[in-house]
């Protein structure tokens, strides 16, 4: 009897796993099938312009044609679904986008005029672009709701214009001011309030539309909410030193998006209490903070009541503080960091196959590292954090980011696209650097370029490699110079270590750095909370799909991370000082260097686009006690012209009412990286002699080669 028992019941397993190896076999069948049509429909759209258009009456008075492509891998369907697929970042509801007027006319905010304005690239109508958006913009769905958001084609697309002519370089730096076009558009937001008769209309457009709203009152209550929310991001993120055309403080930005979601009711609460104006006086009361805080959330503040926080400060009404401009900067140093270190946006060929990236060399590349360091990208970017707390019943991305510990964890629910943020990544892959048209810009001179290679080798190669553009497996590798030995600005790397705030839930969390766990307190480095958010984040499953295709589609985005990434753990390379135990993020006080192809179409130079062109990067930053009739990288240049200067390789920098950049202020400064100068030791400790004029021209038409 018992053998017949067991008998049975492996007959019973046998069936079972028989029909549990059929079911897994569908799974894997139906995950290459919706992989392989995915595939397709990534190739669907196949304009031969790209999308792109020609531009009269351009701002700056930049006229062009239908811009042209340069050979970089890449065909029109990849360029388009790179400019279109949404990576989950959704800015304001796509309705109100589409309909709202700018501030001082009845033109719609995104005409093309307007995104030239602040020059981002218009296109026309294509398949995945059916409303003609400009490069970067796209609608995305959350939870059933249509957003517009920013794709990462946004900042890292670039455009050379030279005589009438434009050249679109995909994977490049941006000319936009994405800071100018948020601030328009809390502008025209707040005008569509206050103006009745542009009130009438937007309420008008957004029904009329038949899309996410039924009533006048859901549209004006939801278009209160949104600008709210926008200005609260604007305040939060003012920063003293202006930003101007190029460039962004990304990471400040990402910091301080990751605290106010983080911070809790309590911490809040006794940052307020302690807030003290310019002359030392208290400026909130115990009683106005708990008016203010009355109705908040206990455990994570997050974006919405942040905004509703923001109203009552600066309310006049029932008792609220009524808070000043200047005293709100006061309240915001207490609780978040000042984005004062924009740096130019980087372009993204060869970044796939990069040791480490970022200009601090802060984001690990190895498996999952581009998965996180893609959703905290999306995080600066607009992604709603629909972070709540949970009772403390398993989470992995509770785990994974560290509160296995806590009674109560952080669910990281959001609307960043796990699945597309790997695909772009996998996309970049194929993307090459852009190799000089000398049939637009001019002719190379090979004979000087010879002597430049030669140049090049003793003054350059030491930290920037030349590779092969075409070698697929090719590895960047990046080589680190710390602040003190390359003399560059050091606002940007000073500002990933030192900056910190409230850890919120993380207090007390081990979290892990390259030498052992760092125990959280109540204040912690921004840097170590971020990488415990974007951990939780890559560990949690998109809610807003089925079941089902929610697990599937996390355990291929996880498992396509590791089999697609060839780049494993490494040590970081170069000059720099290490990580210790008392200073675990030390290595980040440094910039890295990479290879420099395509270097002549990134203009401007430097991490934070302080010099305007390549010769002049060949120049010394002037001294106090410099001749006067010395050649020096310029004390202060325009910038946000496209049109290209092929002798000294960058964009114009006069004659036109662009942003005036000064180096004299900090994070601005132009100084250091002057090894053409003979004035920085190389990696030996050698200074090499000043290069001539006749010998940096040499080096240039080398470096146009690349």
């Amino acid at each position: 009897m018992v053998k017949q028992t067991f008998l049975h019941l492996i007959d019973f397993l046998r069936s079972r796993i028989k029909y549990l190896t059929i079911l897994m076999g569908l799974i894997i069948l139906c995950m290459f099938i919706a992989l392989a049509a995915g595939k397709i429909y990534q190739n669907w759209d196949d304009d031969e312009d790209r999308g792109g258009i020609p531009i009269t009456d351009g701002h700056f008075d930049e006229d062009y044609s239908t811009p042209v492509y340069l050979d970089q891998g890449w065909s029109e369907s990849d360029s388009l679904w790179y400019y279109n697929i949404t990576q989950g970042s959704d800015l304001i509801p796509y309705d109100f986008f589409m309909v709202l007027e700018q501030a001082g006319s009845k033109e719609l905010f995104r005409s093309n005029a307007n995104f030239d304005k602040y020059r981002y690239l218009p296109q026309k109508a294509t398949f995945f672009n059916p409303d003609g958006l400009a490069v970067g913009f796209v609608k995305d769905v959350y939870k059933g709701k249509e957003y517009i958001g920013y794709t990462c084609a946004a900042c890292h697309t670039g455009q050379i214009n030279y005589q009438g002519k434009a050249v679109r370089i995909d994977g490049g730096a941006a000319m936009a001011d994405m800071v100018g076009f948020l601030t328009a558009m809390e502008d025209a937001m707040h005008k569509t309030l206050s103006d009745s008769e542009k009130q009438e209309r937007f309420v008008k457009a957004v029904l009329e539309r038949d899309n996410d709203y039924d009533s006048k009152d859901e549209v004006l209550a939801d278009l209160n909410k949104w600008t709210q929310i926008m200005l609260n991001y604007n305040a939060v993120n003012l920063s003293s030193l202006e930003y101007g055309y190029a460039r962004l403080d990304a990471f400040g930005r990402i910091y301080n998006r990751v605290l106010q979601h983080v911070i809790n009711k309590k911490q809040a609460r006794n940052l307020m209490l302690i807030a003290t104006d310019i002359d030392g006086r208290r400026m909130l009361t115990e009683a106005q903070v708990d008016l203010v805080l009355n109705g908040i959330n206990e455990t994570i503040i997050g974006n919405q009541q942040f905004a509703i926080v923001i109203d009552r400060l600066m309310s006049q009404q029932g008792g609220y503080p009524n808070l000043k401009g200047e005293q709100m900067l006061r309240l915001r140093e207490y609780l978040f960091n000042e984005p004062n270190a924009p740096v130019s946006y980087p372009y993204l060929w060869d970044i796939t196959n990069s040791d480490y990236v970022q200009w601090n060399a802060l984001a690990n590349n190895a498996g999952v590292g581009p998965l996180g360091r893609n959703a905290g990208e999306v995080t600066g970017v607009f992604a709603i954090l629909d972070w709540k707390m949970s009772d403390g019943d398993f989470s992995l991305g509770a785990k994974i980011s560290g509160q296995n510990n806590k009674t109560t964890q952080i669910d990281f629910t959001s609307s960043i696209d796990l699945v597309n943020l790997q695909r772009i990544e996998n996309h970049l892959k194929s993307l090459k650097s852009p190799l000089w048209p000398e049939d637009i810009l001019g002719k190379i001179d090979y004979t000087k370029a010879k002597k430049g290679e030669l140049l090049y080798a003793q003054y350059c190669q030491s930290c920037h490699e030349i590779i092969d553009r075409n070698n697929w497996n090719r590895v960047v590798i990046s080589k680190l110079s710390s602040l003190k030995r390359v003399g560059t600005d050091p606002t940007m790397a000073e500002n990933s270590v030192n900056y910190g705030g409230k850890s919120g839930n993380f207090e007390y969390t081990y979290q892990s750095t390259d030498v052992g766990d760092l125990i959280l307190g109540e204040e912690a480095p921004v840097a170590a909370i971020l990488t415990a958010t974007t951990r939780g984040v890559v560990a949690t499953p998109d809610v807003d799909k089925t079941w089902i295709r929610r697990w599937l589609d996390w355990l291929y985005t996880l498992f396509a991370s590791f089999f697609y990434n060839d780049i494993k753990n490494s040590m970081k390379q170069g000059q720099y000082d290490p990580d210790t135990t008392a200073q675990p993020f030390q290595s980040l006080l440094a910039y890295k260097a990479r290879p420099l192809n395509g270097i002549w179409a990134t203009a401007p130079y430097l991490h934070n686009g302080s010099v305007p062109s390549l010769y002049e990067l060949l120049l010394p930053a002037k001294q106090a006690d410099d001749p006067e009739d010395g050649e020096y990288r310029p004390e202060s240049f325009t910038v946000g012209s496209r049109e290209f200067d092929p002798v000294k390789v960058g964009f114009r920098t006069s004659g036109y009412e662009g942003f005036v950049y000064n180096t004299k202020l900090k994070g601005n400064l132009n100084t250091g990286h002057e090894y053409a100068a003979g004035n920085t030791e190389q990696p030996n400790g050698e200074i090499l002699p000043a290069m001539t004029r006749e010998q940096r021209l040499q080096l240039l038409e080398f470096l146009k080669t690349l």
